[in-house]
């Protein structure tokens, strides 16, 4: 972003760096989480945190937003803003100081599941009898909730593809009316879960993402 780079703005974050800089970090800390913009929910790793700030990386370019909020796997989020990035990597500092022993903990309210991103991605759902036409709601490494509009039962497999989506199958675990949570056989890697996610919502950040390497 070009406004990042002048010499006022630059200056004015200088103290505010300084201080994020100057909390204690924890930097052994590895964990994904997401970053949610108006571009859309993009997977990222944490990779240090402080009570003002935190530092990550991501597997593509770095959304263009200014207003991004990050959200852990436990569904709390926290409002940040840029103050350094290079590559994929960025930091911010939060709105408001953090608990940072609440954040390492990452407490959580109902069991623990992967990273899920909201968004709709068109598929298609195949068995031996049955096609039909599908979209997410939601998606992890490991499943999704879609929208189908064909009839299948619960536990059976289906062949799943799509222009964004790597032909795989999957088992039926629950079904509500035309709703289904699919359970993938092949779980995703961390990095083609996120690769995936950009190429659906913003393909233009994988094209930047290669200027940058």
């Amino acid at each position: 972003m070009g406004s990042l780079s002048g010499i006022g703005i630059a200056a004015a974050a200088a103290p505010e760096v300084a201080e994020q800089r100057a909390a204690p970090r924890y930097t052994s800390l590895i964990r994904s989480a997401k970053l949610v913009c108006g571009q859309g929910e993009f997977i990222c790793v944490i990779r240090d945190v402080s009570a003002v700030g935190i530092s990550l990386r991501t597997f593509h370019a770095l959304p263009a937003d200014t207003a991004i909020s990050l959200e852990l796997q436990n569904g709390e989020t926290y409002e940040i803003t840029e103050t350094r990035r290079e590559g994929c990597e960025a930091s911010y500092r939060f709105d408001r100081p953090v608990a940072v022993e609440r954040l390492i903990r990452e407490s959580w309210n109902f069991p623990k599941r992967q990273m899920r991103l909201n968004i709709a991605l068109p598929f298609t759902l195949s068995s031996l009898t049955e096609s039909g036409k599908a979209v997410s709601s939601n998606l992890s490494q490991q499943g999704a909730q879609v929208e189908c509009d064909a009839v299948f039962a619960i536990d059976q497999t289906l062949r799943v593809t799509g222009n964004y989506f790597p032909e795989t199958r999957a088992k039926v675990r629950w079904r509500k009316e035309a709703n289904y949570g699919l359970v993938f056989e092949n779980t995703f890697s961390l990095r083609e879960f996120a690769l995936m996610a950009a190429a659906v919502q913003c393909p233009a950040m994988l094209q930047d993402s290669a200027n940058l390497s």
